[in-house]
């Protein structure tokens, strides 16, 4: 029994050694396999160009500034002086003269107090000047010089191809073989 085991176990390396040699192999369940005329192997690499393109690059960020700013301080509030001002006015307005002329002065003299009630509630008014910083949002627009690719110079069974790849694949490149008829 161990005679027929060692003849076995040698054509079962020789077998996987040639399978190995020549590059393909199956890929399982699901995948392509020589039923459908694929296989797969392993090219040598010659040589690796990264193909360069432009990309542009926007970069937000905020810019501040200082500006000077005029600003009022009020002492108190101007309503109050204005009615004040229109009650003392008209007051004394009604204690000029008689009849209609007594209703004009008294209308006259409210106008004429409120203005100059507003106008003494102003007087304790102080203004100053001050900077507030602003800030806004810009951005900055570059170009910069990216990979995009790689043109893979690769040998498989003696024959030279070129493809291009997003990535570099080192010294091997696994590749797909396909033989259909040429008709």
């Amino acid at each position: 029994m161990s005679r027929l085991l060692i003849p076995a176990l040698i054509l079962a390396v020789f077998t996987t050694g040639t399978q190995a040699q020549d590059g393909r192999y199956s890929p399982g369940p699901g995948g392509s396999g020589p039923d459908d005329n694929t296989h797969f192997g392993w090219a040598d690499v010659l040589r690796v160009d990264p193909v360069y393109g432009v990309a542009r690059v926007e970069t937000p960020r905020q810019e501040c500034y200082d500006q000077p700013v005029v600003r009022q301080e009020s002492s108190g509030s101007s309503t109050a002086g204005t009615i004040l001002g229109a009650v003392v006015g008209g007051v004394l307005g009604n204690t000029v003269g008689k009849g209609d002329g007594r209703k004009a002065a008294t209308v006259a003299g409210a106008v004429a107090g409120g203005a100059v009630g507003n106008n003494i509630s102003h007087r304790g008014d102080r203004s100053y000047e001050s900077t507030e910083t602003r800030c806004r949002d810009v951005s900055t627009v570059s170009e910069q010089r990216r990979i995009a690719g790689y043109d893979v110079e690769y040998r498989y069974r003696g024959e030279v191809y070129v493809s291009r790849l997003n990535y570099d694949p080192g010294e091997r490149l696994r590749v797909r073989v396909s033989v259909s008829p040429a008709d």
